[in-house]
């Protein structure tokens, strides 16, 4: 897995390439447990559906990349979209991406899109999170008694090489009693590129109260609510979420050019 340094800190990423012309490409956005090896095989069914490449990162504190040395603050999703996100890109090359955001990669590929400073092609947010809800502390209180009684905190370590590093930088903000004042609404009427939000019916970690602040805030967006499906709708309904997805790059990027062997 290479390495690229983004504000002083190592970060994995994955590449994959474009099999159509003229595509632009994914990157994706993992949630706030995630990493490269979480998205499993996602990104790179997604790149074959849609013919656009994609890159997939875990970012500081996840996966392989450098672990935290510091505690979180209430802002470090608008550290990761306005500072970290826009190196990052840059340092890939990587111009007008569609930016795919599970969970709190959903919330920072908005942030970004409304800051407006990194020309998008388009956002595509999975369970992403505008306003903090009582549903979401609860299940993120659960999470943490999971991670203290059971096999979560294994289960986690194979994907995280510090796996306390990673739990705990997430789940000790999103628990501090200054975090339930966190939102991101004042960013959604200033995104122009098109935006696809999808959220389960049944996400643990949020209500569709989420889907209505982005239907509110957002000019050009469209919404999908997936039945039978939890907080992660790739792992839940992917051939749902996949077949959404391709429906939206189509509409936000015409195919040209003819598919490579």
């Amino acid at each position: 897995m290479p390495f690229v340094t983004i504000a002083s800190h190592r970060i994995e990423y994955e590449r994959i390439g474009a099999t159509r012309a003229g595509r632009p490409e994914l990157v994706f956005l993992h949630e706030g447990l995630g990493s490269v090896s979480m998205w499993r095989d996602f990104p790179g069914r997604v790149a074959r559906a849609t013919g656009c490449g994609a890159v997939v990162a875990s970012r500081h504190g996840y996966g392989q990349s450098d672990p935290l040395a510091a505690p979180r603050t209430v802002r470090y999703m608008h550290d990761e979209a306005l500072t970290a996100l826009p190196e990052f890109l840059g340092a890939l090359s990587i111009e007008h991406p569609i930016l795919v955001g599970h969970s709190d990669g959903g919330s920072i590929a908005l942030i970004l899109a409304g800051a407006g400073f990194i020309p998008l092609t388009a956002v595509v947010t999975l369970a992403a999170h505008v306003l903090v809800e009582d549903l979401t502390v609860a299940s993120i209180a659960a999470a943490k008694t999971a991670f203290e009684t059971t096999d979560l905190r294994a289960k986690l370590a194979r994907h995280h090489a510090d796996v306390d590093s990673a739990f705990l930088g997430w789940n000790r903000i999103w628990l501090a009693p200054e975090f339930r004042a966190w939102n991101i609404e004042e960013f959604l009427p200033t995104i122009r590129c098109p935006v696809l939000a999808i959220q389960g019916e049944d996400d643990e970690y949020g209500t569709m109260e989420q889907m209505e602040r982005l239907r509110a805030g957002v000019a050009d967006i469209e919404l999908v609510r997936l039945d039978a499906c939890g907080h992660s709708p790739h792992r839940d309904r992917p051939d749902a979420v996949i077949d959404a997805m391709v429906r939206f790059v189509d509409r936000v990027t015409p195919l040209s050019g003819n598919q490579s062997p």
